[in-house]
């Protein structure tokens, strides 16, 4: 059934248009790379990302909040240009809402997964043009099929379910390859882990990421600044405050590393 309340065609309506076309701004340096994550644990799937923005080889910004919450159930984590991946979560935010309130209804997992990718096809000419790449992962909580699930993105469009995780971004290909381990020879596999222990992994891959590529930003403890972790569970979306971050990362990660 499609969407009888077109959040899109009214967007057009009014004039809006999505990305940019041609050339324009190619040779700007552009804020981006990052490092996100999101695995299943024992009760639901744990997002994560770490909070570096850069331009070239410039730090910009050390404090970026790169896993967004888009509704109740559903986070969207970025990596990419930050400008266009806040753009996309904005537009998406408002269509949930717009069809929940024209709806009456929720708007289905499957058509959350459409919408993203919707999105992305929009900002190909942007993408292709070096101005506005996005490789997005979408997270979220099925009430249909009563289960959490993941799915990452191309910068095209294209959509692939992360059966057990997923990860994107400049420092992604370091922890796949631990993600992979600790899930096949780990002591258990990750959708076993309870929250707390799921937690300690997640700062522990992400810390891995930054120590082996520059553009992923790794804890400032001077500063207290911790990465961004957020959970999905039928109760809907949490995030964890960094003071309980803070005293899992000197108890069980700092010692280590």
């Amino acid at each position: 059934m499609g969407i009888q309340g077109d959040f899109y065609k009214l967007l057009k309506e009014q004039g809006y248009v999505f990305g940019v076309s041609g050339q324009a701004g190619a040779r700007q340096e552009l804020t981006t790379a990052t490092t996100i994550l999101a695995f299943k644990y024992r009760e639901g799937v744990l997002v994560a990302g770490d909070r570096r923005a850069t331009a070239g080889n410039m730090v910009m910004y050390d404090r970026t909040d790169k896993v967004l919450e888009i509704d109740q159930h559903s986070v969207m984590a970025i990596a990419g240009v930050p400008a266009t991946a806040y753009e996309m979560a904005r537009i998406l935010e408002h269509s949930f809402k717009y069809y929940r309130r024209t709806q009456l209804q929720e708007l289905s997992f499957e058509g959350k997964l459409r919408a993203l990718s919707k999105l992305l096809k929009e900002n190909v000419a942007a993408a292709l043009a070096g101005t506005g790449a996005v490789a997005p992962i979408f997270a979220g909580y099925d009430a249909g099929q009563e289960a959490a699930k993941i799915y990452f993105y191309d910068i095209l469009g294209a959509e692939f379910e992360g059966v057990e995780y997923a990860v994107s971004g400049s420092g992604s290909s370091t922890i796949r390859g631990i993600l992979h381990y600790l899930n096949t020879w780990g002591e258990q596999p990750l959708s076993t882990m309870p929250e707390e222990q799921a937690t300690v992994q997640a700062l522990r891959l992400l810390t891995s990421a930054a120590e082996f590529d520059s553009a992923t930003g790794g804890v400032n403890r001077d500063a207290g600044l911790y990465p961004v972790i957020k959970f999905i569970t039928a109760g809907g979306v949490r995030a964890m405050p960094d003071l309980q971050l803070r005293s899992l990362f000197e108890s069980r990660v700092a010692r280590s590393v």
